[in-house]
């Protein structure tokens, strides 16, 4: 997992956590760490004061909302062109550890953990320090620590509640979060002044620290942009059913970068300085977990064609080696298997060498399986991620690939590089100069998008047989978000794979647009067409190589040869709408056959 190395303070913290931990002393009542280190922990690092109405940052740090730098509009983004996203500020710690140093005012929501944590902190230890009318002035402990903004030492009578003093100290504005040389006196009766304030401070802590999603003590705290905090374990799994948070329901643009997200730190400090036994333990079960995740990131492989994510994708399976695969997809949890297009050209792949399939491919969930009495199925499968293959074994006459998983770039990086490149280029494109003139680097991203937008509306008027009504039947109309179009087009527009392909490794929305505008011009000026081609042109990818190799035993390197030579004299092109039409029509008999025999069937019963 992703995180910020933790600041000098945090050190501290975690360092004499795991003193404790290490210890034989086992009594929960007992200061794992000095008292000024506790309080810390909800202490703001620029007012140094009790964090008031937190805001987690992207970069996983946290300050007082009142505290936050000056809010400026943001400038050269269009997308995600969502209106709390035109705000954002320079973070305090930008160029440190993972921040950025420019973060959006959208992606910074109120820590709700965090607050109900500084609550709690105020219900248990608020007017427990001394007070001048009710302790005797050489009573109680004193303490000493030198301040970040005076050169002179300071000092403080602060009662017999150690924990309750110094949080009255902080609560003053008297003791600054980055106070150094801190010092009790009588240092014998430390332990004796924390009382049952740590105690108390700690059960109440831990009522509020449990996932509300695994209901254990929260490991790896990952705050979404609406201010929840799960395990991060437990958001990357939710993610893949839903892009929903499971407590407000809002929308999470995080399910590609989920595992690369920072923490929140102060939580995270929080309950490792605290609890630090009880999350070793919920750790090496996590491991454990973690490791068994990772033997299962293995997964069958369907050579066939290109799928891509959220597009469904329609197979014919009737090769013994795969209906094996299919029928053993359908007996284990998830239902997914990876589709990979032929490695036609026999192109070296790092890793892979010549192998028989292109490296780049798409995780499959199986929605409708269709088993027909002679043992083909009708499978409809929709894409879920991108993977690449590390690595690869053949079993039971099909491939099983080691994959790592693709994501994209946070928005946040989107954003940043859509800024740097149209805002660094030398002659930016005025409004009156023509976009089709214009590389596609140098238009912002709403521009792309809407280009390929008006390239489908101009086909569809023209009646392109590939936006035939039985095509958007399949896949959809054109989706109206950025993110979710290339994959669309890609899987109605007719052009060569190998150059849809290079979708698949792209880790940005708009490098994905970049392509569908090169795309747009290529066929508008019809230069795909004097494009080399090794296979059958068809732009019903999933299907068409059913009809060409797909679905049969894998060629020979002597009938691959063959069938390459002969791919070299002459290209075929299926029309889009017969291949669908076709495979709707195979789909539907085999339901009515079904019908017919379950009919018989009853009729022959007594």
């Amino acid at each position: 997992t992703a995180s910020s190395p933790p600041p000098p303070q945090a050190r501290e913290i975690l360092s004499a956590a795991a003193t404790a931990l290490n210890s034989d002393e086992t009594d929960d009542n007992q200061l794992p760490l000095p008292a000024h280190s506790v309080i810390r922990l909800i202490q703001c690092p620029r007012c140094s004061l009790p964090l008031r109405t937190p805001l987690r940052l992207p970069c996983g740090n946290t300050v007082c909302k009142s505290c936050l730098p000056p809010i400026r509009q943001r400038t050269g983004i269009t997308y995600p062109a969502n209106d709390e996203r035109k705000e954002g500020f320079t973070c305090y710690w930008g160029g440190k550890d993972t921040c950025s140093g420019e973060h959006c005012l959208g992606d910074c929501g109120t820590d709700v953990l965090l607050s109900k944590l500084v609550d709690v902190f105020e219900e248990v230890l608020a007017n427990r320090g001394a007070t001048p009318d009710t302790v005797d002035p050489d009573a109680g402990f004193s303490l000493t620590w030198r301040s970040s903004l005076e050169s002179t030492p300071m000092n403080a009578r602060i009662g017999c509640d150690l924990l309750g003093g110094v949080y009255d100290l902080v609560k003053q504005g008297r003791f600054d979060y980055n106070a150094s040389d801190v010092g009790y006196a009588p240092e014998d009766s430390v332990q004796q002044g924390v009382g049952q304030s740590f105690g108390r401070l700690r059960e109440a802590v831990r009522n509020e620290l449990d996932c509300q999603v695994c209901y254990s003590l929260i490991l790896d705290p990952l705050t979404t942009c609406c201010g929840h905090t799960f395990c991060r374990g437990c958001v990357a799994m939710v993610l893949d059913h839903s892009d929903l948070c499971p407590l407000c329901r809002r929308k999470l643009n995080m399910s590609s970068t989920v595992r690369s997200e920072p923490i929140n730190n102060r939580v995270s400090e929080l309950v490792e300085a605290l609890f630090p036994a009880q999350i070793g333990t919920r750790r090496e079960g996590y491991t454990e977990d973690a490791t068994r995740e990772d033997k299962e990131r293995t997964i069958p492989l369907f050579v066939s064609s290109l799928s891509f994510p959220t597009m469904p994708t329609f197979l014919h399976i009737f090769e013994p080696r795969y209906r094996t695969m299919i029928q053993r997809v359908m007996r284990s949890r998830d239902k997914k298997f990876g589709m990979v297009m032929y490695n036609r050209s026999g192109r070296l792949q790092q890793g892979l060498g010549r192998a028989q399939f292109m490296q780049y491919g798409t995780v499959l969930l199986v929605e409708r399986f269709e088993l027909l009495p002679d043992g083909r199925s009708l499978v409809i499968a929709s894409g879920v991620s991108r993977f690449k293959v590390i690595s690869f074994e053949m079993l039971d006459g099909y491939h099983v690939g080691r994959i790592q998983r693709v994501d994209d770039i946070p928005i946040s990086e989107e954003e940043r590089q859509e800024s740097l490149e149209t805002s660094t280029t030398s002659e930016l494109p005025s409004p009156s100069v023509d976009a089709a003139s214009t590389a596609p680097e140098r238009l912002p991203t709403q521009q792309l998008f809407q280009i390929a937008l008006d390239f489908v509306e101009k086909n569809r008027r023209e009646g392109a047989t590939w936006l035939h009504q039985r095509v958007l039947l399949a896949y959809g109309e054109a989706p109206t978000d950025p993110a979710l179009f290339p994959w669309w087009f890609a899987s109605v527009l007719p052009l060569w794979e190998d150059e849809k392909y290079h979708l698949l490794s792209t880790t940005s929305v708009r490098e994905r647009l970049k392509m569908v505008v090169r795309w747009v011009r290529k066929s508008e000026s019809r230069e795909w067409y004097l494009s080399p081609s090794t296979g059958v042109f068809t732009s019903f990818t999933p299907f068409s190589m059913s009809v060409s190799i797909s679905f049969g035993s894998a060629p020979s390197p002597a009938s691959d040869g063959r069938h390459r030579a002969q791919n070299e004299e002459s290209e075929a092109y299926i029309p889009q709408t017969l291949v669908l039409g076709i495979f709707l029509a195979l789909f539907a008999t085999q339901m009515a056959i079904n019908v017919v025999q379950i009919r018989r069937a009853r009729r022959r019963e007594p």
